[in-house]
């Protein structure tokens, strides 16, 4: 029995999916079991709990093999903060797992995590892995670039700031920074290959990436194709961003681009072009191929 935390989000449900055609026994800690049961496929062990909560993780933890823990926010709101979701939250599963005895502890971290608090949310998922590198446990660490496919993620945001301004396309800053994007069913084939194998990936860390480096403004430019949309690329220079960018956040719940998010802009979010290749025997899906859910799902 495998117990799998963020089941319901936009990985999670890839990875669930994954799990339980590899043969797995997958129980999922949820906090709303009757709505995780409208997304989740039949044949999981729904447990209600949650990362913030010890109690629910040690109930939930106590007879399973392994733990998968994918929960982590990118964007804080009210208690649910990186500290408490991302840092206090893996503490949390960690020691659950290692009070139930678990044999391996796969955690799904972020390319770019850095002991650099001037990231708050790199930063968060590095605190993060340390409390699984320091826990003891057999562990595997992944850490993905930008994740695209069907669910709402990375893409839905470029989507997002495209249609809250009709015939323009905002680009930050030069759009240069590079991005290596990877399709959610490939980082889920991924996590269910480790899974699978156990012992040989113990104590290793994966960066995740698909078969090219692309800037952002030319992940921008093949959303538009796919979209059908025609639109002027407007750059916006990076320090208009950042004065503008907390007043949005100030007066939308849902804004395109946080500060947090804003400030990963800094750096290119790249690795290895061959790393899935070379680690797990398969050539991941390019950027182009994985899009056409947005036709479907977005407009």
């Amino acid at each position: 029995m495998v117990l799998v935390t963020g089941a319901t989000g936009f990985v999670g449900r890839h990875v669930v999916r994954e799990l339980l055609a590899r043969g797995a026994g997958v129980r999922c800690l949820v906090r709303r079991p009757e709505k995780a049961a409208e997304v989740l496929p039949r044949g999981v062990e729904l447990v209600q709990g949650d990362v913030t909560d010890p109690a629910s993780l040690r109930k939930a933890c106590a007879g399973t093999k392994q733990v998968l823990h994918l929960v982590a926010i990118i964007r804080e709101r009210g208690p649910r903060t990186f500290q408490a979701v991302n840092v206090r939250g893996t503490q949390n599963v960690v020691e659950g797992a290692r009070e139930a005895g678990i044999e391996h502890f796969i955690h799904m971290s972020a390319l770019g995590a850095a002991p650099e608090p001037r990231y708050r949310y790199t930063y968060s998922k590095w605190l993060g892995e340390e409390a699984v590198r320091q826990s003891g446990l057999p562990y595997t660490i992944f850490r993905p670039s930008v994740i695209f496919g069907e669910g709402f993620g990375f893409v839905n945001r470029l989507v997002q700031a495209v249609r809250m301004t009709p015939g323009l396309a905002p680009v930050p800053g030069h759009g240069k920074v590079r991005f290596q994007p990877v399709w959610v069913g490939d980082v889920a084939r991924c996590v269910g290959k480790v899974w699978e194998e156990g012992a040989p990936h113990y104590g290793k860390t994966y960066a995740l990436g698909g078969p090219e480096h692309l800037t952002y403004e030319q992940m921008l430019d093949a959303v538009l194709y796919v979209l059908g949309r025609r639109a002027r690329k407007v750059h916006i220079p990076l320090w208009l961003l950042r004065a503008v960018v907390p007043l949005l956040e100030r007066v939308l719940p849902d804004p395109p681009v946080t500060t947090d998010e804003l400030a990963q802009l800094d750096f290119d979010n790249i690795t290895d072009l061959d790393g899935i290749e070379r680690q797990f025997g398969f050539v991941p899906r390019r950027f182009a191929e994985g899009l056409d859910y947005l036709r479907r799902r977005v407009l």
